[in-house]
This record gives C-alpha cells, structure tokens and sequence, in this order.
C-alpha cells in the first residue's frame, strides 16, 4: 500500500457514489479533504464561507471556485459578516455552521482533535468536552495527521491559500497548536497527539456504555420525575440526567449542554437546597413540591 493508499484508508468516509458536501476555505486541510474525498470516489459540493474578516478573504473565495470548477466539483458561496473582537472564533464558528447544511463534512484532523481536548480541559470538561469528533461523520479526517495531509497536498501541485491568522498568538487555539503541543510533546518525550487521540476515543467507549447504562433514565421527564426519588441516586447517575434534560440548542452550533457548575446547581434544586436556579438558554429549572419544571 502505498503513502497515498494508507493516507485515504485512514480516512472515514461514506461508500463511493454518495453525495457529500464539504466544508472547503481553500486551506491545506480543506484542500486534502476534498482531494481525498474525489478520490474515494465521493458525489461532491463544496462549500466556502466567506467571514469579510480580512481583505483578501473575497479573493479567497474566488480561488476555491475556480478550483472546483477544475475538478468539476459543484461550489456554493455562502457570504456572513463576523465583525472583528472578543470571542471571534467562536463567533465566526457559529456563523459558518449556521450558513452551511449541518452534514457538511470538515477537515479536522487528529491534531485538531487533541487542541480541542486541551481547549476543553482548560475549561473544565467531562466525557463530552474530552471524547470531540470521535465517531463523528462531519470529522472524516479525525484519525489523519496534519503533517501527512499537508504533504498530499503538496505531492498534488495543488497550492493551499494561507491564512495568516491561523499563526496569531490572539487566538488562545494557536498558542495550544504551536506552544503548548509542542511542550507536552518535549515533556512527554514523544508525541502526545496519538496517545491522546487514543484516550478520547476509550473514553468514547465508556461514555457511550454508561448513556447505555442510563437509557431508561432518560425516558424520565420532569414532570414525571419525583425528587425525592432523584434524590436516592448516585451523584453521578442523576448529573447525567440532568446534563441530559437540560441541554439545550444553540443557534447554528448545534447544542450544548449545562456547564458543571450549572449541574452542580440544578442538583440543589433536586435535593430541595435550593427552589430554582437560571440557566444558560434562558432556562430555569423550578421546584415546586417534588416535581420538577424546566422553563
């Protein structure tokens, strides 16, 4: 099997003949994915957002259509505005995933895979902010390295577009890409990325056991869940249910659940510590006897 061979069977992708829409900016990883998807033989439409975050970025979006129209790929334009300041990835997250289908498959790799976890750690995160993209369909690449698609790429005579802000110390995900990885992996004396890819997708397992474990809690709503019968279960068995209960959609980005802290309050709630407690999503969770009401 040769570079190329291993590089795309590494890659999860649907069966060949399926129709496919990509997430392409015109980057190294955009450009692999979409490379290796023609390659697996996928039914393509590309997709680029354009943010009007940086001069260039229109020119951005005309080379990727001009790209597209040279493989004979179908290309969709999608125009938001994402003004500069605080929180702008993330904003300009929300504003690319509310533009496109949310199917949209991305190319994330495994090194995106792991800056996410430390960015959740950093957080505080349990199973969920721990196990990101694994056995996630939209995440093809998830167990490719960056360093390998970029040379595919290369090997193509395909030139990436660079993005400059992708090497901004302002964004807290490059200093973990270029300061942190770099310090675990000198630490660890060896790559940390597949190590920590691993432990994701172990945890993934355990995760998905204990929501096994837990099925039937959750066909508990609350009107019909009685506190003081709540109150008897382990910590750990009614957190679940409540991160489960109280997650709620975010606009363009999916949904999300409670924060622990949240958790933590709408527990109190449960055991009679406290009445109510307000949410984020504009919700709060009442009690009144021992029944619970989530407005």
């Amino acid at each position: 099997m040769n570079p190329d061979e291993q590089l795309l069977a590494a890659c999860d992708f649907p069966a060949p003949g399926t129709a496919a829409q990509l997430a392409v900016s015109g980057g190294p990883d955009s450009l692999g994915l979409l490379l290796l998807a023609l390659e697996h033989g996928l039914v393509v439409t590309a997709h680029h957002v354009d943010h009007h975050a940086r001069p260039t970025s229109s020119n951005d979006a005309d080379y990727v259509e001009a790209l597209c129209r040279e493989l004979d790929v179908d290309f969709i334009r999608h125009d938001v505005r994402v003004e500069p300041g605080g929180n702008f990835e993330s904003r300009a997250r929300t504003a690319r995933r509310s533009a496109m289908p949310r199917s949209v498959m991305t190319g994330h790799t495994m090194d995106d895979l792991v800056e996410t976890i430390l960015l959740n750690m950093m957080r505080g995160a349990g199973f969920d902010g721990l196990t990101p993209m694994v056995d996630d369909p939209t995440k093809p690449l998830r167990n490719v390295r960056r360093n390998y698609l970029h040379f595919y790429v290369s090997g193509s005579g395909l030139l990436p577009l660079y993005d400059e802000t992708n090497d901004s110390p302002d964004f807290r995900r490059n200093r973990v890409r270029h300061e942190l990885v770099p310090v675990l992996c000198d630490v660890a004396g060896r790559d940390v990325v597949p190590l920590l890819a691993r432990q994701a997708a172990l945890m993934h397992e355990e995760r998905c056991w204990l929501r096994e474990l837990g099925r039937e809690d959750q066909d508990i709503e609350f009107g019909d869940a009685d506190c003081r019968e709540l109150a008897t279960w382990p910590t750990a068995r009614l957190r679940l249910w409540l991160r489960a209960k109280l997650t709620h959609a975010d606009e363009g980005d999916g949904s999300h659940p409670p924060s622990a802290g949240e958790v933590e309050r709408a527990i109190a709630v449960v055991r009679g510590e406290a009445v109510a407690t307000e949410l984020s999503g504009g919700i709060r969770l009442s009690r009144s006897g021992q029944r619970l009401t989530r407005e």
